[in-house]
């Protein structure tokens, strides 16, 4: 559906509030008042070899849940910053804005990471003995049935697509510009059900697209893959589950926990 006059997305103020302009300007103005960049992580874990599926079920925790959790939470309230920073964004109605980042929080929080080249490091966790399995099932017959939302930790292979993804923005020494655009294609995705300014947020992710084609062409041009390189980038994003994210970082600091309340809380609030 069309976007309709109520969402006030006319020409001019598209132009007034550009994302080649208002997204790099906020990023360049959190750049100049951060603190120098942290040293590069470290490779990531090397991944099962392949045809070895058993190694990629492995179930994994944090190695520091409380560390980890801590700077994942920290580039989240950073991301939801930027992205409400947005002017653009901000003349969308709340609904729809809550669509956008509900599908995107994830992908964009790992975008943050890359970034802040937030490291960590995960664990295999002790599978349970038979018998411990069997005096849990017979505990759980006699009590209430476990609820379907019951938490499963990551496998070693939805890890691995976490690290690779961050070693893949860590091999390409994507810049602050560069991230600000990759993130504004992720943030306008008009392919969402329930958006009513399907138009206009398809052109805002054509703007970010032509936006970071036009820098790469002119900071690169040596470089003629990299355009094509960063949309490597981004549809590595794919395969990052949302689920497996909140798992990961946020289960065990906060607990369980509902993301979309959670969203619209910070959405909500003076960040």
């Amino acid at each position: 559906m069309a976007c309709v006059a109520g969402c006030r997305c006319c020409t001019e103020r598209r132009r007034q509030s550009s994302i080649l302009y208002n997204i790099l300007k906020s990023e360049e103005r959190k750049e100049a008042a951060a603190p120098p960049p942290l040293p590069r992580a470290p490779p990531p874990e090397a991944a099962p070899g392949p045809g070895c599926s058993c190694g990629s079920r492995r179930r994994l925790a944090l190695r520091s849940p409380q560390v980890a959790g801590k700077a994942a939470s920290a580039v989240l309230v950073k991301t939801l910053r930027f992205v409400k920073s947005v002017p653009c964004f901000q003349e969308l109605p709340l609904d729809e804005q809550l669509v956008l980042v509900r599908s995107c929080w994830a992908p964009l929080l790992v975008l943050g990471l890359a970034q802040e080249r937030v490291h960590f490091e995960t664990v295999e966790t002790a599978e349970p003995s038979m018998l411990q399995r069997l005096l849990t099932d017979r505990r759980q017959e006699q009590q209430q049935p476990p609820p379907s939302s019951s938490p499963q930790l990551p496998s070693a292979g939805e890890i691995q697509a976490i690290k690779g993804f961050l070693a893949k923005c860590w091999s390409l020494d994507i810049s602050t510009k560069e991230y600000a655009y990759l993130k504004g294609t992720v943030l306008f995705n008009p392919d969402l059900p329930g958006l009513q300014c399907v138009q206009y947020i398809q052109g805002l992710q054509r703007e970010a697209q032509q936006a970071l084609n036009e820098h790469v062409r002119l900071i690169h041009r040596g470089d003629q893959a990299r355009f094509a390189k960063l949309n490597v980038v981004l549809s590595l994003l794919r395969s990052i589950n949302a689920n497996v994210i909140a798992e990961l970082f946020f289960r065990p600091i906060i607990g369980t926990v509902n993301m979309d309340d959670m969203l619209l809380e910070m959405l909500c609030a003076k960040l």
